[in-house]
């Protein structure tokens, strides 16, 4: 048995010498990753002359089928399998100046060809980049838990341990308080909450407390209102030369409630995407689709309506793409993507979902929703009602879209075919002069008998005619123009109607030879059947509600409405990107790269697209909130590049990390953005001091692997807030028109306008940044200092600057000057008797810790100087203090070292 024995064994020894030697003799080579260690090759070296701009030699390696396929010669220049007999390689090789490649470049290292040579070698797989592949479930490591207090730590240790750091030290209780309230509320908190944390004995309960009562604060939504009104590029102006007021703050206190309401973030994208498409959408619903009227509409005389149209659905286009997706889809609009698998037509395939917007780059900013006063809304109520009961659902729904939105009407700017009439300026209004015509192409007039306009006439003794297909064609609409100051709404009613017809509308006055006078406008026509359920109880009384409603006083807000399906437009792909150069007709689609089909049952409509978006298979949605939502925390996102998660994007920092994230904010938080905000705010990674170690500033000068907590300095917003609610003039006041808080004559210039900057008086001085007037040829002046978004287009992320000037706003602009004069007040009011004393509690209102010894005697000497100084020349002081109630030379003294603590480091930074 014991011989046996020994002789297995020799088999098994002998057995594992040779799958040694095996091993030695056939070297093993590590598989090449396409993504990681190929792709970056290609895209620095390669592309710019085989990709989506140029094929040279018939050439790309955009597309894996493009580069598997036959060039120019008639062969493919890979061959899988065998890197010597593929022409890519010969090339990468050959010492001949005109054949190396890359062409007239310096030539690619050893490295670089080893890698292409053992990619090929072993069998030239392509790759698919991890941004694209769906978001799945992550292991979590198992490093780390002593540190860890939830999941996120987890990820954090195990790349710190990997790279020799440990973790800093839990920051102290003052500066999480600082920290949170900056970051949930961008501002400092209540006193009694901040109150509550310090003193509460349970330092991690007290914590937990801490963020829970500050999600729930209003101020929240103001604050990460900031965030979503840059990717919304949302502005109180219009955009382009002229650059006129646009009414659409709604839309600003829709995104603010939507925060503060944790509306989960699938619905906060739908409704934005495609409010208008629920069925009977309330307000806030339609309200929502302002996200995308925040387009650019150009108001100069003589531009093109459709050119800009076009412009701004573009714009939504690459909005959607970049804000929400992480993705530079602009330049799909010229070619293929010259980086990623997008193809030139797919642009334009998901250009169709926007491209049958109603809005038509028209001054008076159609569609718009109206927004009754209380009664008329209840008389709008009443009137649906009694629609549904006597008429139909369909007709009850039909009727109430046209009152608040006024659609479907055909806007007086598209009729052609103009004789004695014109478009004024080229996009107001339809012009007529005596024996003028007009025609409204292609009108569907089955079971039409009248016709809705909006028109303006002062002239009495003007006569109108509707004629089908020619100007000169049967006469089936005629009335008296009724001469009023002012535009109003009236109807004309005919015989009932059939088929789709060319309706030309022709104008005469007896009275009036053929001069240039105008002698009536038409803003809008609107094609319908009568109003419904004659012979009904209450009839007569509901039609006069109708029109009682179509003619009230309303406040407007833009938002988007659908073309009917009469009036559908074609979609064509742009030969370069040129407009005026339409190609082949496209229908709406997806590109193909995300590799998952539509939802079922998705139509193809701005509906069916956010359906898309908001399938949890799709791969970037969820990966872009969390990633703006860390790097709102955090400083920067897990892929610094917010804008950009492509292969030309900077590679993220804890990839997993990053898909854990969005795992768990789809299916375990169900799209809640304040469970994901507490989770990374209650990590021990976010928890941790800030301070940094010669170690950390050598291995991780830009705490890429968050071995230290946050330090940023403030956004322009937290700046201003900060400083209005420590100096306690805050008008906690929400919502509204934005306002105007002070700033010197002379930064507007409203040449086709006579708009002016008007300086808010009293308490509006004090209300928070996100509700300061937006105007995007001149924004506020301090906050663009301090790197606010200009918001002309989709801004998905801030580049932090330093620049004098913003020393010079904090020090020098009259409002921190105000500002700081309203915090003597306070110090002096309630920080005791001494102005030591005083001193002292300025510093701990801001930074909720006491001030140190060192600090307080330099301030305090800084004090003293000021003081002699205003004592030496009291002329100075009245000046210096403007309206404070309280002028001596210690107010003014005081003065000078409250502006010096608003100008302090640790104040103007998160530490």
């Amino acid at each position: 048995m014991v011989v046996f024995h020994r002789k297995k064994l020799l088999i098994l020894l002998a057995v594992a010498v040779v799958l040694v030697l095996i091993v030695f003799a056939f070297p093993h080579e590590d598989p090449i990753d396409f993504n990681t260690q190929v792709k970056p090759i290609i895209n620095k070296k390669c592309i710019s002359c085989h990709g989506g701009v140029k094929q040279q030699g018939g050439f790309s390696l955009l597309f894996e089928e493009e580069a598997m396929a036959a060039t120019n010669s008639g062969k493919p220049a890979i061959i899988p399998g065998n890197p010597d007999g593929s022409e890519f390689v010969k090339r990468l090789l050959t010492k001949d100046v005109e054949e190396r490649m890359p062409y007239k470049h310096e030539p690619l290292s050893e490295e670089e060809i080893s890698v292409f040579k053992k990619w090929i070698k072993q069998g030239a797989k392509w790759g698919e980049h991890w941004a694209y592949l769906p978001v799945t479930e992550v292991e979590v490591p198992s490093k780390g838990e002593d540190w860890a207090h939830n999941q996120i730590d987890r990820f954090i240790y195990e790349k710190l341990d990997a790279a020799g750091l440990k973790p800093s030290k839990e920051a102290d209780r003052a500066t999480l308080l600082r920290r949170a309230s900056l970051d949930l509320i961008g501002m400092a908190p209540k006193s009694a909450l901040a109150d509550a944390y310090l003193r509460d004995p349970n330092a991690d309960k007290a914590y937990e407390k801490l963020i829970e009562d500050l999600l729930k604060s209003p101020a929240f939504g103001e604050k990460w209102a900031s965030m979503w009104l840059d990717v919304a590029r949302y502005a109180d102006t219009k955009g382009y030369e002229s650059d006129g007021a646009r009414n659409i703050w709604k839309y600003r206190d829709w995104v603010i409630r939507a925060f503060n309401e944790d509306k989960p973030y699938d619905r906060f994208i739908t409704e934005q995407i495609a409010g208008d498409f629920y069925v009977n959408p309330t307000d806030e619903q339609y309200i929502a689709t302002a996200f995308h009227r925040n387009s650019m509409t150009n108001d100069e005389g003589g531009t093109s309506n459709e050119e800009y149209r076009v412009a701004a659905v573009i714009d939504r286009v690459n909005t959607t793409w970049e804000g929400l997706l992480s993705t530079t889809f602009a330049c799909v609009q010229c070619h293929s993507h010259p980086y990623d698998p997008i193809k030139h037509d797919e642009y334009y395939k998901f250009m169709a979902y926007f491209n049958n917007s109603r809005d038509e780059d028209v001054p008076s900013e159609y569609p718009l929703l109206k927004q009754f006063a209380p009664d008329m809304e209840l008389k709008l109520k009443s009137l649906t009602k009694w629609l549904k009961e006597n008429v139909s659902e369909q007709k009850a729904a039909e009727i109430y879209k046209f009152l608040k939105t006024g659609q479907p009407t055909i806007n007086s700017t598209t009729t052609d075919s103009l004789r004695n009439a014109v478009i004024g300026n080229n996009n107001i209004a339809l012009y007529f002069r005596n024996h003028g015509v007009a025609r409204i192409a292609a009108v569907d007039l089955n079971r039409v008998d009248q016709m809705i306009y909006h028109f303006a006439s002062k002239v009495p003794g003007g006569h109108m005619q509707l004629h089908l297909d020619r100007p000169d064609g049967p006469v089936f609409a005629s009335w008296k123009v009724e001469a009023k100051e002012g535009y109003q709404i009236q109807a004309v009613d005919f015989p009932m109607q059939q088929g789709v017809h060319d309706v030309y509308i022709t104008y005469r006055n007896t009275s009036k030879g053929k001069g240039d006078e105008v002698l009536v406008f038409f803003d809008w026509f609107y094609f319908s059947d009568q109003f419904p359920g004659k012979g009904k109880v209450g009839y007569e009384e509901q039609k006069q509600t109708f029109w009682t409603l179509l003619q009230a006083p309303a406040s407007t807000t833009p938002i988007m409405v659908e073309n009917p399906t009469n009036r559908q437009r074609k979609t064509f792909v742009f030969e370069r990107g040129a407009w005026i150069s339409p190609g082949k007709e496209v229908n709406a689609d997806v590109p193909a790269a995300f590799k998952y089909a539509m939802p079922k049952g998705a139509p193809k409509n701005r509906m069916g697209l956010a359906m898309w978006l908001t399938d949890k298979r799709n791969p970037l949605l969820s990966r872009t909130m969390v990633n703006r939502v860390w790097e709102q925390l955090f400083g920067t996102g897990i892929v610094e590049t917010l804008e950009d998660m492509g292969t030309q994007g900077m590679d993220p920092t804890h990839r997993e990390l990053l898909d854990h994230l969005s795992w768990r904010f789809m299916h375990d938080y169900k799209w809640s953005v304040k469970r994901l905000v507490k989770e990374l705010m209650m990590s021990a990674t976010y928890r941790q001091d800030s301070r940094i170690t010669k170690e950390l500033r050598e291995k991780d000068l830009f705490n890429k692997l968050y071995a230290r907590g946050p330090r940023m300095r403030l956004s322009a917003e937290q700046l201003r807030d900060q400083f209005l609610s420590i100096s306690g003039v805050l008008r906690t006041e929400m919502y509204g028109k934005g306002v105007m808080p002070w700033q010197p004559e002379g930064i507007w210039n409203s040449p086709y306008n006579s708009a002016k900057w008007e300086n808010a008086k009293g308490e509006d001085r004090y209300r928070r940044a996100v509700y300061t007037y937006w105007k995007r040829s001149a924004p506020y002046p301090s906050m663009i200092t301090f790197d606010g978004a200009q918001r002309v287009v989709c801004n998905p992320r801030r580049i932090r600057t330093n620049t004098p000037l913003q020393a010079l706003v904090t020090l020098n602009d009259s409002v921190y000057i105000d500002l700081a004069r309203h915090f003597v007040d306070r110090m002096q009011r309630e920080g005791g008797e001494q102005v030591n004393d005083q001193i002292a509690k300025g510093y701990e209102w801001i930074m909720y810790k006491p001030i140190p010894a060192g600090k307080l005697g330099i301030l305090s000497k800084l004090y003293q100087t000021a003081f002699d100084e205003y004592k030496t020349h009291p002329d100075r002081i009245d000046s210096l203090l403007g309206e404070q109630v309280k002028k001596d030379a210690s107010s003014a003294a005081l003065l000078v070292v409250a502006n010096t603590l608003f100008n302090l480091d640790e104040v103007i930074t998160k530490n």
